[in-house]
């Protein structure tokens, strides 16, 4: 596959890639704390874990109203979408434990949307983390049906309408990544991803196949056989689960890179940057004062800091997020902040405008 090289010849940007590692490694220290998980995330992670599983166990074991439990599957999406941030993301990182079985089971709670781990590792941490914000190698930005979020990608006239329709298709998700991950594997080991993984692709494949054959018999063919629903109403209250976690996962990934002041810069095979700059210029925070906002999204508003530190548990983000500003301010390096939820998801619809047109 095509790779990026970052290379700075300015020597502003090495030394504050030094003083920033300094100043963070300081407060650690200083402090006398680790950068994984404490007590709080450990609390955090049952809370948000039962999100999901108790409404699941209830539909499964009460007779209620078809109204009771679709309201129970929409808790089960705000769980889930709340796993996936906040317990799932840091795991797959590394961030969450130094016991590496720790973060791999984890890890694994991301099964519990039908979605594979080994894929989120390869389009997630080497891909996006990577190569952030750059076209053709960071997914996040790729179209998606008829969402363009790509200065490259091609304009078609529909695109002037997308900062309308994209948040239906944003709630689509979690769907597509259950089906197509077969696809996703097959492009990843064609570019030699699943390799440089140490991963046997037939493996993957057979591994693949039987975790979600045995999730689709959980959330649809346990309720079909424990319960009174018609299979019809079973699919629903799964089409909306999945709905309100994909509008929630995409709603705080998107407006973490698709918004104003985010670059995106042109692909080439060696970029004028220090990589860590480059994660300051196509990365925003937000929404950084709303602590239920940061509990809930796993620090996701902290992405500035995640990206500089994503193997640093993001109960610690709050803290680093001060340091980090002040330290890019002294080297006059952009740190992109929106205030509030609000002001970040109209930048991001200002964005979808500027990429609707040409």
């Amino acid at each position: 596959m095509n790779t990026v090289k970052f290379t700075s010849h300015n020597k502003i940007d090495k030394q504050f890639v030094v003083t920033l590692r300094k100043n963070v490694n300081d407060y650690f220290k200083e402090n006398n704390i680790s950068t994984k998980a404490n007590t709080t995330m450990v609390i955090k992670t049952i809370v948000l874990v039962s999100l999901y599983i108790v409404p699941y166990i209830l539909v499964l074991s009460i007779s209620m109203s078809s109204w009771l439990a679709l309201g129970l599957s929409i808790l089960m999406g705000i769980g889930i979408a709340g796993v996936g941030m906040g317990v799932m993301h840091d795991a797959c990182h590394g961030a969450y434990s130094k016991k590496h079985w720790v973060n791999n089971l984890l890890s694994g709670s991301l099964y519990l949307l039908g979605s594979n781990v080994l894929n989120w590792k390869i389009q997630h941490n080497v891909l996006h983390h990577t190569y952030t914000n750059i076209a053709g190698l960071d997914e996040d930005i790729n179209t998606k049906g008829p969402i363009r979020l790509a200065e490259q990608a091609p304009l078609k006239w529909y695109h002037k309408y997308q900062f309308i329709y994209a948040f239906i298709f944003y709630g689509l998700m979690t769907l597509t990544m259950l089906t197509n991950d077969f696809t996703r594997l097959f492009q990843y080991n064609k570019a030699g991803l699943v390799k440089s993984q140490n991963k046997k692709v037939t493996n993957e494949y057979i591994k693949m196949l039987f975790r979600k054959v045995v999730y689709l018999s959980a959330i649809l063919g346990l309720p079909i056989w424990l319960t009174d629903f018609t299979w019809y109403q079973i699919l629903f209250g799964f089409f909306i689960m999945h709905w309100v976690a994909s509008i929630i996962l995409s709603f705080v990934f998107q407006m973490a890179h698709v918004v104003e002041g985010a670059e995106q810069p042109v692909p080439q095979s060696e970029l004028d940057t220090e990589w860590h700059v480059h994660q300051l210029k196509t990365t925003s925070d937000f929404a950084r004062n709303s602590k239920l906002l940061s509990w809930y999204v796993g620090g996701l508003n902290y992405q500035i800091e995640h990206h500089l530190f994503p193997n640093i548990c993001h109960i610690h983000y709050p803290q680093l997020a001060p340091i980090v500003e002040k330290t890019a301010k002294e080297f006059n390096i952009p740190y992109n902040l929106k205030p509030s939820f609000n002001s970040a998801l109209l930048s991001h619809i200002e964005r979808l405008k500027e990429l609707g047109r040409a």
